[in-house]
């Protein structure tokens, strides 16, 4: 069977009831928001966990934040590595073609909702018909063809694949925000898709304006 991909865009609508309720931490009221972000639209920022997060799916990470309008808000979790594995293999499992695939590929948990869903996020240099630029050096593709010209080398220079994606109905990642949970950061590429995964989370911070 073929992985089912995250199709970006009217999907918070069409899916608001399935995305997972998370309590957010306990703390002084009022978002951390750097004065030059818009806490009302955090598309194409970096949520960063609080060190106060106590959601054990959610402590230490940092989300690429894909949509957040009236409907709710959907993230990939960036630094949350399950493995590398050879691209043959990584194709096969998702249940694509995967002659002539060469290399590795790294397998993040892009967030506890949906772990069959597949979702690449990638450098802006390769787009096709399922592609949103979300950020001048990020983009999202929701299909298959991405992956296979990862692996043919013909794809993105930079990317990061994802199972899963991280969700918040209506009002509710305004409410955590408000509680603490989180802090807002930049979209910073060189997070994002860098090799130093266990540093991504001071990286963000520091990009927030947060010291611990």
């Amino acid at each position: 069977m073929k992985a089912r991909f995250l199709r970006v865009g009217m999907y918070l609508a069409a899916s608001a009831a399935a995305f997972l309720m998370m309590a957010g931490a306990p703390g002084a009221a009022g978002p951390k928001v750097r004065p030059d972000l818009d806490p009302a639209n955090l598309t194409g920022k970096l949520l960063v966990a609080s060190p106060q997060m106590n959601d054990p799916n959610f402590a230490k990470t940092v989300v690429f934040m894909v949509e957040h309008n009236e409907h709710g808000a959907l993230g990939i979790v960036v630094n949350h590595e399950l493995g590398a594995a050879p691209a043959a293999d990584v194709l096969k499992g998702l249940g694509l073609e995967s002659d002539g695939a060469a290399g590795q590929i790294k397998v993040f948990l892009g967030g506890p909702v949906e772990p069959q869903v597949a979702i690449v996020l990638h450098s802006t240099d390769y787009s096709n018909g399922a592609t949103h630029n979300i950020t001048p050096g990020v983009s999202v593709t929701g299909d298959s063809a991405v992956l296979e010209a990862i692996t043919h080398g013909s794809g993105p220079k930079k990317s990061l694949l994802a199972l899963g994606y991280s969700g918040w109905g209506p009002g509710q990642l305004e409410s955590e925000m408000a509680h603490d949970a989180w802090y807002v950061a930049p979209a910073d590429p060189n997070v994002i898709f860098g090799d130093d995964i266990a540093g991504k989370w001071k990286q963000a911070l520091a990009i927030s304006g947060t010291d611990l």
